[in-house]
């Protein structure tokens, strides 16, 4: 029996390029899927000795960047805290106070 899904080639950044620049319709190839990312802004942060220390270790044990440990962590504590906020009870507002 033959199959009859038909597996879609991957298209090159440069053959899409190519056809938009002859002016063709690229639309297909965007799906709009994807989360658009903010500009990077760059901060500096004060760790201790042994802080670094650990930071160090812990990109070792993972095989990765230092400051890919750093955003991680973060990342996961920002996370935590507002899953923490959006489980807590909505306060009511007392309507007597309100006015």
């Amino acid at each position: 029996m033959k199959n009859t899904h038909r597996q879609r080639k991957a298209v090159s950044a440069d053959a899409i390029a190519e056809l938009a620049d002859r002016g063709e319709d690229i639309s297909r190839f965007f799906t709009n899927s994807g989360r658009r990312m903010g500009p990077i802004r760059r901060v500096n942060v004060d760790f201790t000795s042994p802080m670094l220390d650990e930071l160090d270790d812990a990109a070792k044990e993972l095989n990765i960047s230092r400051q890919a440990v750093i955003k991680t962590l973060v990342r996961q504590a920002l996370d935590q805290r507002r899953l923490a906020r959006n489980a807590r009870p909505q306060r009511r507002t007392n309507l007597r106070n309100s006015r």
